[in-house]
């Protein structure tokens, strides 16, 4: 879509003929001073809370008064089999089978976990590979596998870089990694929505290069996860990890899920660290018996869970399921586009986006640079009724959701932007 038009009036009409504008109502929006919505656009950092969360986790509160012990297996929503009732819409958001995910633990725990398993270092092939700008706990995580297994977390560590004067990566320069380092390599892991430019990555060329090379690969799908369409299953991708906090409106932070291929679904032999909840479900309660994993990604999976966190993962995933991600997807792609449309008119000496403008290669998030700013530009734009995001050192990420964001916060985002940059100028 790039028939977009200027004025207030022209994202009006796009809200009324928008049909997930409804949906907005079903989130709270947090307010100023005065009462007036602000204008949300940090859903790549924290996702609104969605009204019905209250009754989800009201129900197994009440659940908990009620029936104590019980409700492991009486509650409305029996507790000992809750996880599985993620299962479902689950796989559907991040494009996998039933049997490859998991909800369970926090996103870098997870990362640990499935390391752990598919992280397997040999004296020659013992290199983990990831981008140079990956989040921080994403390379402070291999770092410490590295020295885990006795090496140099420097040395061991190789980084995809961006080239001189760039910010975004290519695939040409992964290429040539792989060509002068692949058999050094024991893991691929790449954070598959970059947290920095909003860089979405093409899985299934990056998981095809890696096994090409004889490398494991993963990715951190933190801000991919109810972004854009994964379709972790076809990329054929031997794990993925995400949070579900962000995109996934679960509050903060929630739990997190994992993905792990169906090829290694009944692997018993792969190395794995293992608690009783990994442990066969018949006989999880005889307590004495020789451990027993669960086939697929439940096999992972150590403790019993947090049940409210689940809850509201569940208040949040259903909305997902009656919307179905590819019309958010769509939708998305609509908003996105009209913020880059309007941010044009501010002239590409005034602000600078370096998010990919291929919209196949980008999610809702559009990372802005703006020319001879600081900080206190975007202080300013937070006065003024803005909630996006500040990132060392220039860029200000805005991140138009499609489940509550509607064309009017766009454009009052730019419009106040605007004037923001003209009073400073």
């Amino acid at each position: 879509m790039s028939n977009y038009k200027h004025g207030l009036d022209y994202a009006k009409e796009q809200d009324k003929l928008d049909e997930l504008s409804h949906y907005r109502q079903q989130f709270h929006i947090p307010k100023d001073k005065q009462g007036n919505d602000l204008i949300y656009l940090c859903g790549n950092s924290l996702g609104l809370q969605p009204k019905s969360t209250k009754t989800y986790i009201n129900q197994e509160l009440e659940d908990w008064a009620n029936l104590g012990v019980e409700g492991h297996t009486d509650a409305k929503h029996p507790w000992l089999p809750y996880h599985e009732f993620l299962t479902e819409a689950t796989a559907k958001v991040v494009g996998a089978k039933p049997i490859e995910v998991v909800t369970m633990n926090t996103l870098t725990t997870n990362l640990h976990l499935m390391m752990v398993s598919f992280y397997k270092p040999t004296k020659k092939r013992y290199k983990i590979l990831i981008e140079s700008d990956a989040f921080p706990s994403d390379k402070f995580a291999v770092e410490s596998q590295l020295r885990h297994h006795g090496y140099d977390d420097k040395e061991g560590l190789i980084l995809w870089k961006p080239r001189e004067g760039e910010e975004l990566l290519r695939y040409e320069d992964l290429e040539s990694i792989m060509q002068n380092h692949g058999d050094e390599i024991a893991l691929i892991m790449i954070g598959g929505v970059n947290y920095y430019t909003g860089q979405f990555f093409d899985f299934k060329r990056i998981t095809e290069l890696g096994h090409k090379h004889g490398c494991k690969v993963g990715f951190d799908c933190a801000h991919g996860a109810g972004n854009v369409d994964l379709d972790l299953h076809n990329s054929g991708a031997d794990f993925a990890v995400w949070c579900t906090y962000k995109y996934m409106n679960s509050g903060p932070g929630s739990l997190g899920g994992c993905f792990i291929h169906e090829r290694h679904a009944h692997d018993k032999n792969l190395n794995r660290f293992t608690g009783w909840w990994s442990h066969n479900k018949q006989t999880r309660f005889k307590m004495r018996d020789e451990f027993d994993v669960i086939p697929g990604a439940e096999g992972w999976q150590l403790s019993n869970p947090p049940i409210l966190s689940m809850a509201a993962i569940r208040a949040s995933l259903d909305m997902f399921n009656e919307v179905g991600i590819q019309k958010l997807i769509q939708k998305s792609k609509k908003l996105t586009g009209y913020l880059e449309f309007l941010l044009k008119d501010l002239g590409a000496d005034t602000i600078r986006v370096i998010t990919p403008e291929d919209p196949k290669q980008r999610g809702c998030q559009l990372s802005l640079q703006v020319i001879n700013a600081d900080k206190s530009l975007y202080d300013e734009l937070t006065e003024a009724g803005v909630i996006s995001d500040w990132r060392e050192p220039d860029v200000i990420r805005i991140a138009p959701v499609p489940l509550y964001n509607s064309f009017e916060d766009v454009y009052l985002l730019v419009d106040k932007l605007k004037k923001v940059l003209e009073n400073k100028s």
